[in-house]
């Protein structure tokens, strides 16, 4: 069975990592080239889950580009900055929301999934739950956030033990993380 992953999860894979390389991690997210990278959206009051979902992500091959400190991006939000973010979002192969219950209360959040679904096919869009527990889903309050597969954690036919895979809920069909993020 397919769980989601915690915050608690999120902030492990952070904490594992030490503090040292969990900033590296981030600034390094924020200065990659965009071609053939994941676009990572997630609110600023998730900034704690952020390197552990990038952990999760280049562990299975990612590239991950995260906005907030890019040093294109104006200091202050503006039309420059969503002009600039909607192309980071175009010119990345991927996109992954890292959706939590602050992501509906994030002024940015919306529009750069909105921005993904105009840009990009629905399977290169998937969402990355970051929960209270295992199979809590009030982080998806949104109705919409139901087109969109799941990073999720649990036993795929063809692979020993659990795995990280993107789940298709409508069709109860996965891919394994690593096949996705490389266009299968």
């Amino acid at each position: 069975m397919a769980v989601y992953a915690t915050r608690d999860d999120f902030k492990r894979f952070t904490r594992d990592m030490g503090p040292e390389r969990a900033t590296n991690l981030r600034k390094t997210a924020a200065s990659r080239p965009l071609s053939g990278s994941t676009f990572l959206s997630h609110s600023s009051k998730d900034d704690e889950l952020v390197a552990g979902a990038i952990s999760v992500l280049e562990n299975h091959g990612a590239m991950v580009y995260v906005d907030e400190i890019d040093p294109e991006m104006p200091p202050y939000t503006s039309v420059k900055t969503a002009a600039l973010l909607k192309t980071r979002i175009r010119d990345t192969s991927r996109f992954v929301l890292l959706a939590s219950t602050n992501s509906k209360d994030s002024r940015w959040v919306p529009w750069e999934l909105g921005t993904a679904d105009g840009v990009k096919i629905p399977a290169h869009i998937a969402l990355f739950p970051a929960s209270d527990s295992r199979y809590e889903q009030s982080w998806a309050s949104w109705e919409y956030l139901g087109l969109y597969d799941r990073i999720v954690w649990g036993k795929l036919n063809g692979y020993d033990g659990d795995i990280w895979m993107v789940l298709d809920e409508k069709s109860n069909t996965a891919t394994e993380l690593g096949k996705w993020l490389r266009g299968y």
